[in-house]
Order: structure tokens, then C-alpha cells, then sequence
């Protein structure tokens, strides 16, 4: 257990360290910090001197290696919009894009868990088919289409829910629903298959053949076994959802970390491109991890293998 951990940790630093590399070599393609900071009237020699301040007359190398120095101690520079720390605007935006996560996984696993077992448990029936054909129909509604939608009905027709912005529990209804509709329907999925799955295996059938109740079967012998593999599959999600809300938080005026990025993006605000990029790889990676080591602590079949 002790050296899969080590393992397991070692690879996370070498794909946090990929991502860091990749976000400083695709920040030096896109152009010329340089550019953006002067005005187009600059002389040379003011452009010299930013150069040479920002280091951007060192070789290629040697920026790396103090980019990578820096981030290894939280330090992405400071944004060029705003003028503070790029780490201190994503630690302000990141409990916004935390919360709105967690609700949109907390209603995806309200509604996709239950459909996903009852589409097993009714396999081959009308209750299966309309349980996939809405899954289906969640996986491939853009998240953009789906969030206007709900804006147009809840907050401009009915006039239910506010449209955008940020507040108490009913500001974030509309901007977790369009995030848990993808969510919820790929989990639907993934838990229909892993109980079919347990379903067939022979100790359900053997249950079934000593008269246990269906009811019993299922919730101590069919659900209790996939528990795990479920937990799997939203723990994950939640590492999509925070890193993956980029449109949704754009649309309903969110201020999380997406949004910044998409800010940050249309300013050419490096520093603040390159912390978001991050810290959304190392919160992904980290509930990757612990994901893995709870499921190997929890499923024998991984220990043996």
C-alpha cells in the first residue's frame, strides 16, 4: 500500500510538471507579452527594458527552469490586467467554482444514480429505453444551448430564478443544473453498465435462487458491490466539472475560476491563464489520486493484481 501511494504520487508530480511545461512553451508561442504591455507608440528602448525586466532576453531554457522555480513556490508572476498576484485572483475565484462543482455533482447523483439502477434492474423495458434516451439526450446538449435555455424559461418567462450573478442558493440552481446535465447523464450510463455488470455475477443469481427478496438483492448484494466503482466515477466527474465549467460560468456571469480563465484568455493575461490552467490539472490530479488509493484500500481485487 505504502509503495503504491509513492507511486501513484511520483506520476501526479511528473503530470503536474507536464502541465506546467506545456502552459509555459504555449505562453511563449501566442505572443509577445511585451506587446501587450507597451503602447504601440513605445520606443525601442522601452521595449528593451521590459525585455530584459520580464527576462525575456535569457534563452528559452533558462525561462523554464525559473518559471518552473517560481510555480514550485506558488509564484505565477502577477496578471497584467489587474495588477496583484495571479495565485491571489485564482484562490479568490476558486470557492465560487468549488460550490457551483459540488452542487452540480450533488444533483447529478440525485437523479443519474437511481435512473441508472432502475434502467438495469428494467433491462430490455420502456423504463430502460426512456432512462438511456434521456441520458443520451443529456451527453449531447451543448452546455451553452442548454444554459440559455434554462435562462430563457426559469429567469425570462417565469421569472423564477435571477439569470446570472452571485449569491445565495438560488443563483446557483440555474448555473448547476447546466453543468449536472452532462454529468448526470454520463453517470446514468456508467451505472447502468457496472450494475448489469453485478447483476450477472453468480452470487446475485444464487441469492435469487434461495428465495431472497428482490428488494434485498438488490440493496445489499447489487448495490452494495458497485458502491465503489460509482464512487469512482463521481469523484472523477467533480474533477471534470471544476476544471471543465469554463462556457457555464461565462454565461451566467459566475465569478470562478473558469470565468477568469476566459477573461484572462481574451486580455492575454498570461500569468493568470497559466494559474488557472494549473490549478485545475492539480485539483484534477489530486482527486485522482485520492480516488485511487481509496480504491485500493477498499477493493481487494486491486491488491492482488
Amino acid at each position: 500500500m505504502g509503495a503504491y501511494i509513492v507511486r501513484r504520487l511520483l506520476q501526479s508530480l511528473i503530470v503536474i510538471l507536464g502541465v506546467i511545461v506545456i502552459t509555459f512553451v504555449i505562453s511563449r508561442v501566442i505572443g509577445d507579452p511585451v506587446v501587450l504591455l507597451l503602447p504601440p507608440e513605445a520606443s525601442p528602448e522601452q521595449r528593451a527594458y521590459l525585455t530584459k525586466d520580464l527576462g525575456l532576453d535569457r534563452p528559452l531554457y533558462i525561462q523554464l527552469v525559473v518559471y518552473v522555480a517560481k510555480v514550485m513556490k506558488g509564484d505565477f508572476g502577477h496578471s497584467f490586467r489587474h495588477q496583484e498576484s495571479a495565485m491571489k485572483l485564482v484562490f479568490e475565484r476558486l470557492p465560487a467554482s468549488l460550490y457551483l462543482s459540488f452542487v452540480a455533482v450533488v444533483l447529478a447523483i440525485g437523479v443519474a444514480i437511481p435512473l441508472g439502477i432502475i434502467s438495469a434492474i428494467k433491462r430490455g423495458t420502456i423504463i430502460d429505453r426512456i432512462g438511456m434516451t434521456i441520458a443520451l439526450f443529456g451527453q449531447s446538449i451543448p452546455a451553452f444551448w442548454a444554459g440559455i435555455m434554462l435562462i430563457f424559461i426559469f429567469a425570462v418567462k417565469l421569472h423564477w430564478l435571477p439569470p446570472s450573478g452571485y449569491g445565495g442558493f438560488k443563483y446557483v440552481i440555474l448555473p448547476a443544473t447546466t453543468l449536472a446535465f452532462f454529468v448526470a447523464a454520463a453517470t446514468a450510463r456508467l451505472t447502468r453498465s457496472n450494475v448489469l455488470d453485478v447483476l450477472d455475477m453468480d452470487y446475485v443469481r444464487y441469492a435469487r435462487l434461495k428465495g431472497v427478496p428482490e428488494f434485498v438483492v438488490i440493496t445489499r448484494h447489487v448495490i452494495r458491490n458497485t458502491f465503489i466503482t460509482i464512487f469512482n466515477i463521481v469523484a472523477l466527474q467533480l474533477g471534470l466539472v471544476i476544471g471543465g465549467a469554463v462556457i457555464t460560468e461565462f454565461i451566467f456571469s459566475w465569478p470562478g475560476i473558469g470565468r477568469l480563465s476566459l477573461e484572462s484568455i481574451y486580455s492575454r493575461d498570461y500569468p493568470v491563464i497559466q494559474a488557472t490552467v494549473v490549478m485545475a490539472a492539480f485539483i484534477f490530479v489530486v482527486i485522482n489520486l485520492l480516488v485511487d488509493v481509496v480504491y485500493m484500500a477498499t477493493d481487494p481485487r486491486v491488491k492482488r493484481n
